[in-house]
C-alpha cells in the first residue's frame, strides 16, 4: 500500500527554487519535505511500518528534483524516522524501545497540574550573532535565535530560561507568543527532538539572576543545562535556573 500526500499540506516548492531559497534565507525545500513527512507521521496519517511514496512519485507530485527528495529521505533515515529497503521502498520506522525512560515535563504543564496559575514574562526574544551563541550551536557563522523568559507559579518566579535556537529547524521561532506556550512545547510540536543531553548542578546565582527570580543573597539555584539534536544537528541549547527552595526534580524510570 502506498500512502499519498494531501495537496493541501504539501510544502512550497519549485523545480529550481532550493538554491534561491537558501540565498534569501527561506527554509530549503528538502527541510520543508522533512517537516512534512514528520507531520504526516505525527498525525497518524502515516503509521509505523507503512510504505510511503517513492522518490520519483514525490518529485513529480511536488515539482522538485528527485535528488531533493532523496536528500530529505536520507536525512530522515539517518535520524531513524524512515527505513529504506533496497529494491522495496521507504517505510515509516517502527519506534525503538529503550531500557529506561526519563521525562522532564514542560514547566507550564507542571504548574497547572498542581492546580496553580502559570504565567510567563518574556524578557527578550531576538536574533544573536554573538560568538558564544554560535559556538553553543556549533555554527561557524550567521545568527541564532535567543530567548530569555521567567516562568512563574502564582506570580512567583520558579524558573529562568535562557535558550539559543537553531533557526534552520525553527524559522518561525521569533514570531511565537511565549506567554501562551513555552518554547519547549512549541519546538516539540514543530520538530520533536531525537536526542537530548542534559546535566543538573547547584550554583549560586549572581545579583541580576537573584532579582529575576526574587531570591535572597546566599540562596542556591538548581541549574538544568540541556542540549537537543535534530537530524544530527544541535537544534537548541538552554539553561534553566530554578530557586532550590521552590523547585525540585523528580522522575520515574521503567525497566524491561
Amino acid at each position: 500500500m502506498v500512502t499519498r500526500m494531501k495537496e493541501s499540506r504539501q510544502p512550497a516548492a519549485s523545480a529550481q527554487g532550493e538554491e534561491a531559497e537558501a540565498k534569501n534565507g527561506a527554509v530549503p525545500i528538502h527541510e520543508q519535505l522533512k517537516a512534512y513527512v514528520r507531520q504526516c507521521i505525527k498525525t497518524g496519517e502515516w503509521k509505523p511500518g507503512d510504505l510511503i511514496s517513492s522518490e520519483h512519485a514525490l518529485a513529480r507530485q511536488f515539482g522538485v528534483a528527485r535528488m531533493t527528495v532523496a536528500r530529505a529521505f536520507r536525512d530522515l533515515a539517518n535520524a531513524g524516522v524512515l527505513t529504506r529497503v533496497q529494491g522495496t521502498g521507504t517505510f515509516v520506522s517502527t519506534p525503538r524501545h529503550e531500557s529506561t525512560i526519563a521525562e522532564i515535563r514542560s514547566i507550564d504543564e507542571d504548574v497547572t497540574q498542581r492546580g496553580r496559575r502559570y504565567t510567563a514574562k518574556v524578557l527578550s526574544l531576538d536574533s544573536s550573532t554573538d560568538q558564544s551563541a554560535l559556538t553553543a550551536l556549533q555554527r561557524a557563522s550567521g545568527f541564532v535565535y535567543h530567548s530569555r523568559i521567567v516562568h512563574c507559579e502564582d506570580d512567583v518566579p520558579i524558573q529562568y530560561e535562557d535558550r539559543y535556537v537553531n533557526p534552520q529547524h525553527f524559522p518561525q521561532y521569533l514570531s511565537q507568543n511565549f506567554t501562551q506556550q513555552t518554547p519547549g512545547s512549541y519546538m516539540l510540536h514543530i520538530a520533536p527532538f531525537q536526542q537530548i543531553e542534559y546535566r543538573i548542578s547547584a550554583q549560586l546565582p549572581n545579583a541580576p539572576m537573584r532579582r529575576r527570580l526574587m531570591m535572597e543573597p546566599g540562596e542556591p539555584c538548581l541549574v538544568h543545562w540541556q542540549r537537543a539534536w535534530i537530524d544530527g544537528q544541535i537544534a537548541s541549547v538552554v539553561h534553566f535556573w530554578h530557586p532550590a527552595a521552590r523547585f525540585e526534580f523528580s522522575g520515574r524510570a521503567a525497566y524491561r
